[in-house]
């Protein structure tokens, strides 16, 4: 089985990176709810704080790098004009998809929206990195900026989810070949 190098940036955008976002919103979301004065040494407290840094950290890099190689590497192929007189539109995803009456909203409800709300995801895991970095161990003692991260992260998480089972249903119709 053989990979063109579309179809390997292709997965590297969509199932790496997107893999990646989804295990270390999961740590995230475990280590802030385990993040209780009354739960943890102090020793144990730090431990978490630098975890949930790293795993931030992690979030927002492979966010940024899903909607940077969706939008300078993917997308370009997939916007792609067929040239004149082409009737074989299977290299072509989005005339693919605006040609055919049934799939023709593929792109114009997914993809557009995919294009537009991709971008909020990273901006808003990267919101989240902030008030992590800046509250630190303050987020053990204090509960409403603890939830204010948890659902800063659950909002950009909600997003991906809903970018991401686009993009694969796009895939499915019109692939990047």
């Amino acid at each position: 089985m053989a990979f063109t190098l579309r179809e390997v940036w292709t997965a590297v955008h969509g199932m790496l990176f997107g893999f990646g976002f989804i295990l270390f919103f999961t740590a995230s979301l475990a280590l802030l709810l385990t993040l209780h004065p009354q739960l943890m040494t102090a020793q144990g407290l730090k431990r978490n704080v630098v975890l949930l840094k790293i795993s931030g950290i992690a979030i927002a890099a492979l966010s940024w790098l899903a909607v940077i190689v969706g939008t300078w590497i993917v997308y370009p192929w997939y916007r792609a004009a067929p040239p004149a007189g082409t009737t074989d539109l299977t290299a072509f995803a989005r005339s693919r998809l605006l040609a055919s009456e049934t799939l023709k909203g593929w792109h114009t409800f997914g993809m557009e929206w995919k294009e537009h709300a991709g971008w909020l995801v990273p901006i808003i895991a990267t919101v989240a990195l902030f008030l992590v970095y800046r509250y630190g161990e303050n987020l053990a003692k204090d509960n409403k900026m603890r939830w204010t991260v948890f659902v800063t992260l659950c909002i950009a998480f909600v997003i991906s989810g809903i970018v991401g089972v686009l993009g694969a249903l796009i895939t499915k119709e019109a692939a990047v070949v």
